[in-house]
């Protein structure tokens, strides 16, 4: 059995499978997913998982060098905007690499979200709590 938090069978496939620069999309509950993306559903209920929840558990596994999110998120949802913020600095501490962090039109990044190497869809129902990681390396 694994020793490390991700469990998530499919998940944890998707992160050992990953390259430089290759993106994956963890995302609320209603974010539009193209039929050509692979769908990694988590969402139970309304807030389970929570996005904060299953961002954490994915950074616990995988290393990244860039975030994109839509500019309407840090307008409309600026709790969890913020707390997102303050959990990729976390990361930039703990890991000691340079983490990009860009904003783009949310139309743009619904359709950014079809280059994703995968979607993952959580329970969370708070407008624009959407996000891309780029993989980054570990050396």
């Amino acid at each position: 059995m694994k020793k490390s938090a991700l469990i998530n069978s499919e998940l944890s496939f998707l992160v050992s499978t990953l390259g430089h620069t290759d993106e994956v999309t963890i995302c609320d509950a209603g974010l539009p997913i193209a039929d050509h993306v692979q769908r990694i559903d988590l969402a139970l209920t309304h807030g389970v998982p929570a996005f904060l929840d299953t961002v954490k558990v994915y950074l616990g596994e995988a290393q990244i060098e860039g975030v994109l999110m839509a500019e309407e998120f840090k307008r409309v949802s600026p709790e969890l905007h913020n707390a997102l913020i303050d959990i990729i600095e976390e990361e930039k501490q703990a890991t000691g690499k340079a983490i990009s962090v860009a904003y783009v039109s949310h139309e743009e990044f619904k359709v950014r979200t079809h280059e994703s190497k995968a979607v993952v869809r959580t329970g969370e129902c708070t407008p624009y709590a959407n996000v891309i990681f780029q993989a980054g390396v570990v050396f």
